[in-house]
């Protein structure tokens, strides 16, 4: 038996346009985004047979209707693949796709799969975070987690209780930038969004690009607006991830069957954690994650190159920011924008922030190492660490 472990290698990922919630896709199917998604990404790689394909994991945070019934298999079905290639649906709120790719590659790794695609979608215009749930109504009344932690925005103004060096002006600064260079980045950004047709009662249109960005929004912009999570709070719409559709599909493989089949390798996986938190202040999940990350790799913070958070909250961010003593402005953290301008349908975003770092470690081949990191809902972190096989030493 050969029990080596297996490198494993991001060999491509593609997303839909991303609209806001209740306009682009409100009368678009959930199962028609990811359905594209992984076409799209089939046709990008032609020279993978899909019958060599041996999973399909794909991610839903509300896992009813016409995001429910196993996913992963009717996805894969109603794509065109064999019936051979199985599929199944996973969950962890906002880290499903993420959960998705560490799932597969581990399986990847231990030679139990070559290949693999993996993903995420969420609808939040038909199915908003939380319908239908019935939470064990032990979890409130023994205390085990504060009502408020089922409420992101709360969790949000939590940290800033957390925090107060993070000031309203700090996050206001940040949304600015994001948005910023998401205008910026437009371009590079575009070459994994595939085209998407939208039904409204306007007729047919086909999305291109994100509907989101406020590229002018400005800090007088951001001063006045509402802080809906609490009275004179300090987390706003303009400081937050608005509520979004979109899909996100990934191809993983092991290194010598990518050189086999000649698909490209944009990056490869170092090694990845999940943490637990205090879900009332679910925010600061990606600190604890990535430090498990970095010791798993005999890696430090000052090693990484480049990092891809998730912006549910700007807060978030500059709380992970100030732990690991990274400015606010840092050019490492999310060059080409985040989750602020271009939104997070929540399953899915984590398979787009890693064909983000996957384009971005092509453009600085002066950067090593890279990671892709989230706070989950309900108190947890996630974070992948990946090795940019363009590297040839630092400038």
């Amino acid at each position: 038996m050969n029990d080596t472990i297996r490198d494993v290698v991001f060999v491509d990922g593609v997303r839909t346009p991303f609209g806001k919630a209740g306009k682009l896709f409100e009368d678009t199917r959930a199962d028609d985004l990811i359905i594209r998604a992984i076409r799209s990404l089939l046709r990008r790689n032609p020279g993978l047979p899909p019958e060599r394909i041996d999973e399909v994991a794909l991610a839903a945070t509300t896992q009813i209707g016409d995001q429910g019934l196993t996913l992963g298999r009717t996805a894969a079905l109603l794509a065109g693949l064999p019936r051979s290639v199985p599929g199944y649906s996973i969950d962890r709120m906002c880290a499903g796709a993420m959960t998705a790719v560490t799932s597969v590659s581990s399986a990847i790794a231990s030679r139990q799969y070559d290949i693999a695609i993996a993903g995420g979608v969420e609808s939040m215009s038909n199915h908003p975070m939380g319908e239908g749930v019935d939470p064990n109504p032990r979890i409130i009344a023994e205390r085990l987690v504060d009502p408020d932690a089922l409420q992101m925005g709360v969790t949000a103004e939590n940290l800033h209780d957390l925090y107060p060096s993070i000031t309203k002006e700090r996050a206001d600064a940040y949304a600015v930038r994001t948005q910023q260079r998401y205008a910026a980045a437009a371009e590079q950004l575009s070459a994994d969004v595939t085209t998407m047709a939208a039904r409204s009662d306007e007729g047919w249109t086909v999305a291109t690009r994100d509907e989101l960005p406020r590229p002018s929004t400005s800090m007088e912009g951001l001063a006045n607006l509402r802080t809906p999570f609490r009275p004179h709070g300090r987390v706003t719409a303009g400081t937050s991830s608005p509520n979004t559709d979109g899909a996100t599909a990934c191809l993983l493989a092991d290194a010598e069957t990518a050189a086999e089949l000649g698909l490209p390798v944009a990056m490869t996986m170092v090694g990845f954690a999940f943490a637990g938190v205090d879900p009332e202040t679910m925010g600061v999940g990606p600190i604890p994650s990535t430090e498990k990350a970095l010791a798993r790799a005999g890696l430090t913070i000052d090693d990484i190159g480049l990092f891809e958070i998730n912006e549910a909250f700007a807060v978030q961010v500059l709380a992970f920011l100030d732990h690991f003593k990274i400015a606010d402005d840092d050019p490492r953290v999310n060059p080409w924008g985040g989750a602020i301008a271009m939104g997070h349908p929540l399953a899915a975003s984590g398979v787009r922030l890693m064909t983000q770092l996957a384009r971005e470690f092509a453009e600085h081949p002066e950067v090593r190492y890279g990671i892709t990191t989230m706070c989950v809902g309900l108190g947890q972190g996630g974070t992948v660490i990946w090795e940019n096989p363009n590297f040839k030493g630092a400038k």
